[in-house]
């Protein structure tokens, strides 16, 4: 059993182009910032493992692969609990940078089947690990460029 799920946002914050990309590229320190990201351990030079947990009481165990680690996209492989693709595309604006944010994946297993009666409750849970993802990446944006 397997359902596909497509997520897009866009914001903007107030640093450069450059600051934004090293924040996001710099898998590791992502619990520092994002509390939705529970732990990091680097598994090689473009991979990480990842444990996430959002509002739901449901962590995900994933694989991120870099794809692109350079302005104007940086993008990750995901694999595991879910397979498809994050990605950020970067554009500098007047203030800072706006940030283009896209994820197509895939799930399997028990969360494919809860999807089918709980789609809107997981659309839900994820919009909170972006609302963590927003936030505290300006907080941590903020510290980078002072």
């Amino acid at each position: 059993m397997v359902r596909a799920y497509e997520f897009a946002d866009a914001w903007e914050v107030a640093a450069s182009v450059d600051d934004v990309a090293g924040v996001l590229t710099d898998l590791e320190h992502y619990p520092r910032w994002w509390p939705q990201v529970r732990a990091v351990a680097k598994l090689g030079p473009d991979t990480a493992w990842v444990r996430c947990r959002s509002a739901l009481p449901y962590t995900l165990d994933l694989v991120l692969d870099a794809v692109s680690r350079t302005p104007p996209v940086v993008e990750v492989a995901l694999s595991g609990d879910l397979d498809g693709y994050a990605r950020f595309g970067l554009t500098p604006t007047a203030t800072g940078t706006r940030l283009e944010f896209r994820q197509e994946v895939v799930v399997h297993g028990l969360l494919a089947l809860a999807s089918y009666a709980g789609r809107p409750v997981l659309a839900w849970n994820h919009a909170r690990m972006m609302a963590g993802c927003r936030d505290g990446l300006a907080r941590r944006l903020s510290v980078v460029g002072a």
